[in-house]
């Protein structure tokens, strides 16, 4: 019964519109595990401390500045790079002549993994989900007529974040612009690598102190720039719900203050420059409540620190809105949940913000879908008048309550983190990873049986097909690409590269601060891959090892009819074959995003298939090798970044080549419809895309395999 003075006769009210239902109908819980009610009053709020708080002043719930938007509003900036530098920068003047603000580049894979775009690994990645940066001379062209001194530059790099930090830095010194006057952010956020994104290149204890380095360096020489922004984009990404991504994103946040303080800094030395990446999905309000609980955390969690400046404990976010939430199926669907998300992250709060592109759940951006998503925020930034007030949302009943309830369960697995010895502990004891995996498969399960409703792939389903233009990378970037790395090798000092890389190896067998010591490489014009490969013969680089959960698909799918149907397919697929159907699930090339592989794996061995998975970053030689040592019926690829026209038929040519003809290949991922006859034609025989239920691609996979069985009987 509500205390509200009226209470009694609302229920009358609110029973007589249910009819037969019970009020216990309307009461709805989020993915979270989070009870929602369906009305909250002011009584909600009356044990709440913080509700009377003010924007910019502790705990900051309200927002780190005291006037927020009214004064400036949040950045406007636009994750973008592919292909070479030179299109990548008349990219950026582009969209910087067109309203944004701010400049954030998205590397290609390779560059992330350390490799220069020559080396046999990367041969269907390079330019492909991002810029391809060799040296300091393909850095000068990216920022080419963008003045450095007065344009604040994001850069979401990790892996190698010495030499593209140190060729930013040298690009700046020669455009003639002092370290003191650089301005931006780089990522540098390694933990979330091994957690999610899987763009590390060394193994954990040598890239905290890459991190930490880092931190020391730019507080010195660039008072200016952000040493880090903490990522829990990625988290969502991988399935986290809001709690998690909270819990796990702050954790890490207390991990790097830790290894500030054991290098000798004070807090108040990095604290205040760093800063946040939070993801926004769908779930509105809860995202907002998100935002505002993570500032509240933040504050209490660095206040244990005793910082003496306040701004130690005030948390600073930019935003990016859901790539997972968009769908291949009926895609101009994703323009209204990029807007729907894009106010989200406004009414949370956010300093920036970039909105993601209709298009990127088939293909890369163009243009035409980069310019609806940024005048999306231009447009509720100038036209709604969503700036006139300062956190218009605040004393909502139902806001303020979801707030403290992420607040409480959000600390309780900080809490546990703690326990475990931090986060680092955490993440090699392979908790967080796991708890995400299992948070990502009981939402497929929800979405493949239509609990959770996405308009156009389980309700509401369009029966037209839409074709649009599709940006697609030429295999004649890697060719430039590889000719500029050869024009630079001929023409630098070749001498004065062996020193410095030699005494970069050097500071990292005996000490030294390694951002100091990268300088004089990318001064000397070595490539990223030289740079990399002078840290990797001491530090080694990391393999990650790869596990799978189960049962937990299975256990979320209500309808046990339909996954009992499903196990006895496999089971007299069993009996005929002499085993259960085997599959090998890979991801081959440098793309690290793993949710879709392992959220198929988890559900397809529940669903009684032999499931392998695959090492990250495979050769598709490797990948060929592996199905046939393993004895796999099919091998189902798992693409992303647009490396699919190469990889692809080259497994199927390898698999040949060692014999194993007889081994199908599957693919599913962001393949543009446009490209499923070329794989057909190369040997693929079934293609899944995006928001293809697990239950229905399970079905087809045993048909083909029946399907072949009976071809070879016949």
């Amino acid at each position: 019964m509500l205390k509200h003075p009226r209470g009694k006769e609302w229920e009358e009210r609110a029973k007589k519109e249910l009819k037969d239902k019970p009020l216990e109908s309307i009461i709805w819980e989020t993915p979270e595990g989070i009870r929602i009610n369906p009305l909250y009053t002011a009584e909600d709020l009356e044990s709440l401390d913080y509700v009377n708080t003010l924007p910019g002043l502790p705990p900051y719930v309200r927002g780190p500045m005291a006037t927020m938007y009214t004064n400036r509003p949040w950045t406007i900036r636009q994750y973008a790079g592919f292909s070479t530098a030179r299109e990548s920068n008349e990219f950026y003047r582009k969209c910087l002549a067109e309203g944004q603000k701010g400049l954030s580049v998205a590397f290609d894979l390779p560059t992330h993994r350390g490799y220069d775009s020559d080396h046999p690994r990367v041969a269907g990645d390079v330019g492909k989900a991002g810029v391809a940066v060799d040296s300091v001379e393909d850095m000068k062209i990216l920022f080419d007529q963008i003045p450095l001194d007065k344009m604040s530059v994001s850069m979401t790099m990790n892996g190698a974040v010495l030499p593209i930090l140190g060729g930013y830095i040298v690009a700046a010194e020669e455009q003639g612009v002092s370290h003191d006057l650089l301005s931006g952010t780089i990522q540098n956020d390694i933990l979330k690598e091994y957690l999610t994104r899987n763009t590390y290149i060394y193994p954990p204890q040598p890239s905290m102190r890459i991190v930490s380095d880092i931190m020391a360096y730019c507080s010195k020489e660039m008072p200016r720039f952000n040493t880090i922004s903490i990522s829990g984009y990625h988290m969502m990404e991988a399935g986290a719900d809001t709690v998690l991504q909270t819990a796990f994103t702050l954790a890490d946040g207390l991990e790097y203050v830790r290894a500030g303080l054991r290098a000798g800094m004070k807090v108040d030395d990095f604290a205040p420059r760093f800063s946040f990446f939070f993801g926004v999905g769908m779930s509105f309000f809860m995202n907002i409540a998100m935002l505002r609980a993570a500032r509240m955390l933040w504050h209490r969690l660095m206040s244990n620190f005793n910082p003496k400046n306040p701004r130690s404990t005030m948390l600073r976010t930019h935003c990016q809105t859901s790539g997972w939430s968009l769908t291949a199926q009926d895609p101009y669907n994703n323009i209204i949940r990029t807007t729907i998300e894009c106010l989200s992250a406004v009414l949370g709060g956010t300093q920036s913000l970039h909105t993601n592109s209709f298009d990127e759940a088939i293909g890369l951006p163009t243009d035409f879908s980069a310019r609806i998503a940024r005048n999306t925020q231009l447009v509720v930034q100038e036209e709604s008048d969503i700036c006139r007030a300062i956190d218009p949302l605040g004393g909502s009943y139902y806001l303020e309550v979801m707030t403290q309830k992420i607040v409480d369960e959000a600390q309780k697995v900080i809490d546990e983190i703690e326990e475990m010895g931090g986060m680092a502990k955490a993440i090699e004891s392979g908790m967080p990873k796991m708890r995400i995996e299992e948070a990502a498969t009981r939402r497929q399960a929800r979405i493949d049986q239509g609990l959770e409703t996405i308009v156009g792939v389980n309700r509401y389903v369009a029966d037209d097909n839409i074709e649009f233009e599709i940006r697609e990378v030429p295999e004649s970037v890697r060719n430039e690409q590889i000719a500029r790395l050869e024009e630079l090798r001929k023409k630098r000092d070749n001498k004065a590269v062996e020193k410095a890389l030699a005494d970069l190896t050097r500071a990292a067998e005996t000490g030294g601060n390694l951002m100091e010591a990268t300088l004089p490489a990318v001064r000397a014009r070595a490539t990223l891959g030289e740079i990399s490969n002078a840290l990797e013969v001491v530090f080694g680089r990391f393999v990650a090892t790869t596990l799978c959960i189960s049962g937990v698909y299975a256990s979320e799918y209500r309808d046990t009819t339909i996954i009992e149907s499903l196990r006895k397919r496999t089971a007299q697929f069993e009996e005929r074959e002499g085993r259960r159907p085997r599959i090998l699930l890979t991801k081959m090339g440098q793309d690290g995003h793993d949710r879709g592989v392992k959220v198929v794996a988890t559900a397809y061995a529940d669903l009684g298939f032999d499931v392998d998975i695959s090492p990250m970053f495979q050769t598709p030689e490797e990948a060929a090798r592996m199905a046939i040592e393993n004895d796999v019926h099919m091998v189902g690829v798992s693409s992303l970044a647009a490396g699919h026209k190469v990889l692809i038929p080259e497994l199927i040519k390898e698999l040949k080549r060692f014999g194993g003809e007889e081994i199908l290949v599957i693919a599913g991922g962001v393949i543009p419809p446009k490209d499923y006859q070329f794989l057909y034609d190369a040997g693929v025989v079934g293609i899944f895309g995006p928001g293809t239920p697990i239950i229905e691609s399970a079905n087809k996979v045993l048909n083909i395999l029946e399907s072949k069985g009976r071809s070879k009987q016949s």
